[in-house]
């Protein structure tokens, strides 16, 4: 094992162990500075509430193109009894490292200091080089990424990002690798109902708000959005090589059993999802709720609107939707990258470099990632890692988020190799 990888799942490990659960990226900052002791890079920390920090460290460089890692460092909570090994003991058994937050991103984000340590003792680069250990990300990035991007973008360039999650493998003949280049945005909505209050052993007569909220999220349900036809959509389905009926059909929004282990992330990939996720009414079983409401998870696609999906919900509710509050949450258009860039190219290039021959794929993530902070700023940003090619992007689709979450110790070594050949194409170093 090289002295990159090696340092590399060092770090991954103590990441993990820190158990930066929703809060306390502390922890992971402190870390990732005594990591980078006396390797020559800016380090830069940013606390917009306590305990909340980001991290960056900068290799200052020539006049070229620069290019920043955005990693995170926070971790989504555990169900303890579903786990059958301790999520925060980075336990390494039969080639894996289990852990939360193992693959949702922490050895994305070891390997980029990792690499970035290297660099800054190695010398001058061509173009600027900066690493970010960001706070929140799971929570969409307020206290993170998107803080930094919105308040204090000025310490290091968002023009070229890369961060989660790319080079999985397609379960296609042959091969092929996926890089992310999107990601949906955001169309959070309540939709809230009332009714008629009251004492619950009376409700004859009564408005009831619990029976309203259920037809309304009946109504909701329903609903099925049409597929997007897009170049990314396209281009996805016909790497797969499919016979003409069933690349027809797939183009046209149906039979994604075809897909298998990626028939839901396809799905989500193609077509604006609507997913009643909340459901709220009432506090005493002896009292009729005056108020019901239900809260939406939707995930719009590139140049999907919100009064768009307003619309698509009123007309769903029908004779309903004079009694039904559509509230705003979290609101967000889709970002998309060009492949037309020197930073794609660069990736493309150093996939080969690993899997010769093998066709690369762009594809649009159905989640959040801080890059949509980059691209929100004029930059572009891509998911990037590399996996071995047994690990399809349904294997690594599954881990996120999941119980008993691992990565490969052999995927922890790729990335980190890959990062290297990338960070000296780019950069010259």
């Amino acid at each position: 094992m090289s002295d990159l990888a090696a340092s590399t799942i060092s770090l991954l490990e103590e990441l993990i162990r820190n158990a930066c659960v929703g809060e306390g990226e502390v922890r992971n900052a402190d870390t990732l500075e005594r990591f980078f002791a006396g390797s020559g890079a800016r380090v830069q920390r940013f606390e917009p509430e306590p305990g909340r920090v980001s991290i960056a460290f900068t290799v200052e460089g020539g006049p070229s193109e620069p290019l920043t890692l955005l990693g995170h460092t926070d971790v989504v909570a555990v169900d303890r009894p579903k786990w059958t090994v301790d999520p925060f003991a980075a336990e390494e058994r039969d080639g894996r490292i289990y852990g939360r937050g193992a693959t949702d991103m922490l050895y994305i984000t070891a390997a980029m200091a990792a690499v970035t340590r290297e660099v800054a003792r190695a010398g001058k680069p061509s173009g600027t080089l900066t690493f970010v250990g960001c706070a929140d990300e799971e929570a969409r990035g307020g206290l993170g990424a998107g803080w930094l991007a919105e308040q204090n973008p000025a310490p290091f360039s968002w023009q070229n990002c890369l961060s989660e999650e790319g080079g999985s493998h397609l379960p296609v003949d042959g091969d092929a690798l996926v890089v992310v280049v999107g990601e949906k945005g955001a169309a959070q909505r309540r939709l809230v109902v009332h009714g008629d209050a009251g004492h619950g052993s009376t409700p004859y007569g009564k408005e009831l708000a619990v029976a309203l909220i259920g037809e309304v999220a009946q109504r909701i349900a329903a609903i099925e959005p049409a597929v997007q036809r897009s170049d990314l959509w396209e281009g996805y389905v016909r790497a797969f090589r499919f016979d003409p009926a069933t690349e027809h059909s797939l183009l046209d929004g149906h039979g994604y059993d075809s897909l298998g282990e990626l028939a839901r992330y396809s799905h989500a990939m193609s077509h604006l999802t609507i997913a009643p996720t909340v459901l709220r009414a009432g506090s005493s079983i002896n009292v009729l709720p005056s108020t019901a409401w239900l809260e939406l998870d939707i995930r719009p696609l590139p140049g999907q609107t919100q009064e768009e999906i307003d619309d698509m919900l009123r007309e769903a509710l029908g004779d309903l939707a004079p009694a039904v509050e559509i509230e705003h949450l979290i609101t967000e258009d889709a970002t998309v990258s060009t492949t037309d860039s020197s930073l794609y190219r660069a990736i493309v290039d150093t996939y080969a470099e690993f899997f010769p021959g093998a066709p690369v794929v762009p594809i649009l993530s159905a989640g959040g990632s801080d890059l949509r902070f980059a691209r929100r700023r004029g930059g572009v940003g891509y998911g990037f890692a590399l996996h071995d090619r047994e690990r399809t992007l349904g294997d690594v689709l599954d881990q996120l988020h999941s119980h008993d979450e691992y990565v490969d110790v052999r995927d922890v070594e790729l990335t980190a190799q890959a990062y290297r050949s990338l960070v000296g194409r780019f950069l010259g170093v």
